[in-house]
């Protein structure tokens, strides 16, 4: 029972706290298991009630753009700044560098940029910046003559897709292998010596809806 000195409603400050412990919990908690980890875990180790969560963030996106969208901004920062680089390759090497490193020790995070959720605009707007990013990196860098030109948006796409995998299955004993096979993918990248591909590339539809598929 409360007492007299409890207040009957929670208080602005107290809704506050309230949500910046869901962020808090919900972070560690999608960074360990990905995107679907139990929200009522989530609730119960912040010591709230999951109707509680739901009224700060009535859906599981609600909940994950709160908790990635800091981290995403701060990477579109620096995605900004390795497009500013005077040198197109080094801007182009940096970038994929800060794409995988961002993925790298936060699971959930990896789930977030490698999926669409086409019903939150929010998301569509965030992913859609990431993608015009890594087009003018892409395009800076074609221009220049130093990355193959039928490489595409996809391709990029495909090496998070990649990383994501490679740092979930060497996390815990190896948590650094993802540089090599960034590395290994950014010699294949440069324009010089380059084959023929076998397969054409995804088409826009194409990458959307496989993006889209994994938040199903």
């Amino acid at each position: 029972m409360p007492s007299a000195a409890d207040p009957p409603f929670p208080t602005r400050r107290d809704a506050r706290r309230n949500r910046d412990l869901f962020i808090e919990y919900a972070q560690a908690a999608f960074a360990e298991l990905g995107v679907d980890a139990s929200l009522e875990q989530i609730a119960r180790d912040a010591g709230l009630a999951i109707g509680t969560l739901y009224r700060h963030f009535p859906t599981r996106v609600d909940l994950l753009v709160a908790a990635f969208e800091p981290k995403l901004r701060e990477f579109l920062d620096s995605a900004e700044d390795a497009l500013a680089m005077d040198d197109p390759w080094e801007g182009f090497c940096t970038f994929l560098e800060v794409l995988c490193r961002t993925q790298a020790g936060d699971r959930g995070f990896n789930d977030f940029i490698s999926m669409r959720f086409p019903a939150d605009e929010r998301t569509e707007s965030l992913h859609n910046r990431l993608c015009e990013l890594t087009t003018d990196v892409l395009a800076r860098a074609q221009t220049a003559g130093v990355v193959r030109p039928d490489v595409t948006e996809a391709d990029i796409i495909s090496l998070i897709w990649a990383n994501s995998r490679i740092i979930e299955a060497t996390s815990h004993a190896a948590p650094q292998a993802w540089r090599r096979h960034l590395h290994l993918m950014i010699d294949g990248f440069q324009a010089a010596g380059r084959r023929e591909l076998p397969e054409p590339p995804l088409t826009e539809e194409q990458l959307y809806q496989a993006m889209a598929h994994l938040s199903e």
